[in-house]
């Protein structure tokens, strides 16, 4: 299991997965909250700076093939800092896996399932992604080769039958509140999903010698059809509620509720809960996975799969504890997060490219 290949278009498959999985249910109506109608404009500022940290990825990973970036992290920067980054970048992770399942959580018990406790969901899908990510990257490439496929047709059907209920005039004026809610919107937007660009790093060794020279062409592809795929989602809900989107944290959900067709397809919102529920899944087992190999490499734990159920478990007790209602929560993921991910992430990336690109100039 430790000689895992798959290839560059299993690795892009896997990458807009992870970076589309959950954002595409959970990122519209908050983001319309902040932005309004620039919200299309703010996902297209987060996915262009999405698009500097996987630029940085690549790099790194053409200059050490074969390497995770916990590995050429201590050739670049010795063992001590990359301990003492690794640890910082452990914390984000293990909140980014809390807060992915405590997403599905509240999504059940605010919208289907009232009365039941939160910690039922969220142990299911803990317990369901801590047992796929031992089985390894393999096993996860062709089995959410189907699951993304089922998971796309249910929202692209959602998106076509709600077109007689599309209102192109809600779109204007675009920023009617000038630019300031729209860079809020690409703070936000850039902490979830873009800054999470940095998993991959732990990820692009497995993909086998000869398939690396495609894999950049791959990756950029991915994040390229998630950031259309989000602002198109966007740009529907914004027609289909305009203003008043915002006030809707599931609005693709909500949109569903008013899809009839005919008088034969109505009520279609449970297909977009089952979206909900597979890309959150698919989401926290590459998270899940991704963090286990990287406190293997970090702490150099010769055994990978070793680690996944403690975190699973670990990241299940964080939820229990550190949730104190919705507000809170929707608080710590809008502006605590941005901020986290930017610095345990997006700066030790950032310091590490610098001195990749100086020693090869020293060279």
């Amino acid at each position: 299991m430790n000689k895992e290949w798959i290839n560059h278009n299993q690795a892009g498959a896997l990458f807009f997965v992870f970076m589309t999985g959950s954002s595409i249910i959970n990122i519209p109506g908050p983001l319309i909250a902040m932005a309004g109608n620039g919200a299309w404009i703010s996902l297209l500022l987060s996915g262009l700076c999405g698009f500097g940290v996987l630029a940085m990825l690549l790099y790194l990973s053409g200059r050490y093939p074969g390497l995770t970036y916990v590995d050429y992290s201590r050739k670049l920067i010795g063992n001590m800092l990359t301990v003492i980054f690794g640890l910082l970048s452990l914390t984000f992770l293990f909140q980014m896996l809390t807060a992915m399942v405590m997403d599905v959580g509240l999504f059940m018990v605010s919208s289907m399932l009232r009365e039941t406790p939160i910690y039922t969901f969220t142990s299911l899908i803990l317990l369901i992604s801590a047992l796929t990510a031992r089985a390894g990257i393999e096993v996860m490439a062709r089995m959410f080769m189907f699951i993304i496929l089922l998971t796309a047709l249910f929202v692209f059907s959602t998106l076509v039958f709600a077109i007689p209920d599309y209102m192109p005039e809600q779109l204007l004026p675009i920023l009617p509140k000038g630019i300031r809610p729209v860079l809020h919107g690409a703070y936000f937007s850039f902490g979830f999903p873009y800054a999470e660009v940095f998993v991959f790093g732990m990820l692009l060794h497995h993909v086998a010698k000869e398939y690396r020279k495609k894999v950049p062409a791959a990756m950029l592809l991915s994040l390229g059809v998630n950031v259309l795929t989000l602002c198109v989602t966007t740009i529907s809900s914004i027609m289909v509620f305009g203003p008043f989107g915002g006030d809707l944290p599931y609005i693709l959900f909500s949109m569903a509720r008013l899809v009839e067709f005919q008088e034969i397809i109505q009520r279609i919102e449970s297909i977009i809960g089952m979206s909900l529920i597979l890309g959150s899944y698919m989401k926290s087992t590459i998270t899940l996975y991704a963090a286990s190999l990287f406190a293997a490499r970090l702490f150099k734990i010769e055994e990978r799969s070793a680690l996944v159920m403690p975190i699973a478990l670990f990241c299940f007790l964080s939820g229990l504890v550190s949730f104190d209602g919705p507000a809170n929560w929707g608080f710590m993921v809008s502006t605590v997060h941005p901020l986290w991910a930017g610095s345990v992430f997006v700066v030790p990336l950032l310091l590490l490219t610098v001195v990749a690109a100086f020693r090869k100039k020293a060279a």
